[in-house]
């Protein structure tokens, strides 16, 4: 017979959990080393995602045969569910760094004083969003649906903006590429030949385009998982937490920690990556 204490629907893992906790604590340690060295600030909320991150799976490791402690449940929850918006906020300015650095606004579908703050003001409701409905959840089965409603909400907001930004990034890849600037065309031909090893705005894009389709995957799994219901197939059932989570949002700081744009836009305020690239040599 089920325990009716048990908050989780089974037992969380704690050898997961501690592979994760180490996985994130990795990354993350090394994006706050690159971000140290390059001083680009733009990506501090994707170290406090990691951040997060790893205090959440410290909480699932606590929760290991202490499945029915809601603060426990309550930090996990919260904290694993809002580290995806703060990544999505440094990508956001990641986009509008490049075009400047390109010189390319009049390429871009959104001009480039607006396209981070009308992104980032996406991400701020989606992030609000799931940590009311996080926090919701966690009070007391008399709140949970109204929390789980909540984080759909924030969920559907945040898959839209992210989806308009795919397109903005798509769409600005397009035109750059048949219409190179002098700056984008000199930043290939310094990078030419260099194989795997090549470091350009075109790695900087296809850095975007994985972090992206990361988060969305996961993203549209939460939503599921979410309209399913608590006490559905999916939520009672761990191992798609990690497939469909923690995997996907620990690769996708691994590919920043290999595709970091401060390589290319140093702090991006008009400096270049080299200062940076010394730095990692030594």
């Amino acid at each position: 017979m089920a325990d009716e204490r048990n908050i989780y629907g089974y037992n969380p893992s704690l050898p997961a959990a501690i592979i994760f906790i180490i996985l994130f604590g990795a990354s993350t340690a090394y994006h706050g080393y690159q971000l140290t060295k390059a001083r680009c600030w733009y990506f501090i909320p994707f170290v406090i995602g990691g951040i997060l991150q790893i205090i959440g799976y410290i909480c699932r490791a606590a929760s290991h045969d202490n499945y029915y402690g809601i603060p426990l449940y309550a930090m996990q929850t919260t904290f694993i569910l809002i580290a995806p918006p703060l990544y999505a906020a440094s990508v956001y300015m990641i986009l509008g760094r490049t075009v400047t650095y390109l010189h390319a606004e009049n390429l871009s579908m959104v001009s480039v004083r607006w396209m981070t703050k009308f992104f980032v003001t996406g991400d701020v409701i989606s992030f609000l969003m799931q940590c009311a409905g996080g926090g919701l959840m966690s009070t007391g089965s008399s709140m949970h649906d109204i929390g789980s409603n909540v984080t759909i909400g924030g969920l559907i907001v945040q898959l839209i903006f992210f989806g308009g930004f795919v397109v903005v990034t798509s769409v600005f890849h397009f035109r750059i590429s048949r219409h190179p600037t002098s700056k984008s065309q000199a930043d290939r031909d310094l990078t030419r030949g260099q194989g795997f090893k090549q470091r350009n705005w075109v790695t900087i894009l296809i850095g975007l385009y994985l972090v992206s389709f990361l988060i969305l995957v996961r993203s549209v799994f939460r939503l599921v998982e979410y309209i399913e219901g608590y006490g559905g197939y999916i939520m009672t059932h761990e191992v798609f937490m990690y497939v469909f989570d923690a995997v996907l949002m620990w690769a996708a700081m691994a590919v920043m920690n290999v595709y970091h744009p401060a390589e290319i836009l140093g702090n991006g305020k008009g400096g270049n990556g080299s200062g940076y690239e010394e730095t990692i040599q030594l």
